[in-house]
């Protein structure tokens, strides 16, 4: 049974990290590449010594590289390492060190600190370690890596650590959708060509992946995405239900997930459209959206472009009435959220939280139009060059529900917050004949 199945991901890795581990250095990268001695059991992981460093924010630092111990951060302070990735896909991040002054350590990882648009790519989100407890390890998976060399930063924004090292794991792969779907749009009639019904028992992994881990996904939210988890994510009634829940036990403090066709199909033009009921409390944000299909890692966003058919955040929801705002954005490399000058447009929607709406997108070779209820309500269709119009790149369907981040988060959580629900009755897709 497919629901018996990686409850949540880490599980399945106790025997993989059990196996054991052989090492080859590279004195080109300074980064050693470990591989699983049992073949079925093969993951590549990477690991990099703190000392490795080919940069650090003080000479202090520098000077203790070359005793091969641990390496001595403190607020404010940060080290550089070369990291070869040997395959792309989407990693568990580890770090380890002792925390060795009195306050709880805050610390993360930016990835490609030398990128010429002078973005800022933390992949792994605030990790923690507490005071007083010895040498630790802390991890987050999920971190997406394409092959090849990585120049990373590791940042302390709180505390004091001597680390020890970084480890990379490979968990999942990387795959593009190879089946994509090219949608005329030049007729009279919208005709379905691919759709989700939700009609079965299971979720059809045929159409659908999980995208996996709590690295903060770019916006600092607090919920770790499950895969094969009928908590988080199951068929009911005709629906798919996408749940958040607040964790009584465990690791994870929240749940939920996010599912995509990523490596299944992508589509270029046409008409997507869902039906959706979004959660109401403060704190969850919840998207129907898409994705180009030559993203791998970070780096690659937002030129591979991005169309936001719906965002809803809690705080926006009205307790009483259901009713709240619909968002629509597109994303491009002229104009996006973390330059500060994003397209997109809202509006308000009567009952959004209470019942069935339809949100859609109409994608054309020169235009995207966003629609509530089959009614318009914004049109985007700047395209002088590339870095206005990456819609020539296909484009994967994803359907998540998070909770916090820099958006859901940004008016705090409901506390008596503890299960939340994106309800979808379908999805499909349309061209015109």
């Amino acid at each position: 049974m497919k629901r018996a199945k990686n409850q949540l991901l880490r599980r399945s890795l106790a025997g993989m990290l059990g196996a054991a581990l052989l090492w080859a250095c590279s004195p080109e990268t300074k980064t050693e590449l470990l591989v699983n001695e049992e073949e079925e059991l093969s993951a590549p992981l990477v690991h990099i010594p703190a000392h490795m460093l080919h940069a650090a924010s003080s000479p202090e630092m520098s000077a203790q590289a070359a005793e091969e111990g641990p390496i001595q951060l403190k607020k404010d302070q940060w080290i550089a390492l070369d990291v070869e990735v040997p395959e792309a896909g989407r990693y568990q991040l580890r770090l380890s060190g002792e925390v060795t002054g009195t306050d709880s350590l805050s610390i993360w990882v930016e990835d490609y600190y030398d990128n010429p648009d002078d973005r800022t790519y933390d992949i792994s989100g605030k990790m923690h370690l507490a005071s007083g407890a010895g040498a630790q390890e802390v991890s987050v998976d999920g971190s997406p890596l394409r092959a090849g060399m990585h120049k990373m930063k590791v940042h302390v924004d709180q505390g004091e650590i001597a680390l020890e090292y970084l480890q990379f794991l490979l968990l999942v792969p990387h795959k593009k959708s190879e089946n994509v779907l090219e949608q005329r749009t030049s007729g009279t009639e919208w005709t379905l060509v691919w759709s989700d019904e939700f009609d079965g028992d299971e979720i059809d992994e045929s159409k659908w992946t999980y995208d996996i881990g709590n690295w903060g996904w770019g916006n600092n939210e607090l919920q770790y995405y499950t895969a094969n988890r009928p908590e988080n994510a199951r068929l009911l009634n005709g629906h798919l239900i996408i749940e958040a829940r607040k964790e009584a036990a465990g690791p994870h403090p929240w749940t939920s997930a996010r599912l995509t066709t990523r490596g299944k199909v992508a589509f270029k033009y046409g008409k997507i459209e869902f039906r959706a009921i979004v959660p109401k409390s403060r704190g969850n944000w919840a998207a129907g959206w898409t994705l180009g299909n030559t993203y791998v890692d970070e780096k690659d966003w937002p030129y591979c472009g991005e169309i936001d058919i719906l965002e809803s955040v809690g705080y926006e929801i009205d307790p009483e009435t259901g009713a709240g705002t619909a968002h629509a954005t597109v994303h491009t490399p002229a104009y996006y959220f973390k330059i500060g000058n994003q397209i997109g447009a809202e509006k308000r929607v009567a009952d959004m939280a209470n019942e069935f709406q339809t949100y859609a997108v109409e994608w054309t070779p020169t235009s995207i139009t966003m629609l509530v209820n089959d009614t318009p309500y914004y049109t985007y269709d700047k395209i002088a060059d590339e870095r206005e119009w990456p819609f020539h790149t296909p484009q994967d369907i994803i359907l998540n529900l998070a909770i916090g981040g820099g958006w859901g988060g940004a008016k705090g959580l409901d506390p008596n917050m503890e299960v939340e629900q994106f309800i979808l009755d379908y999805v499909r897709v349309y061209e015109k004949r």
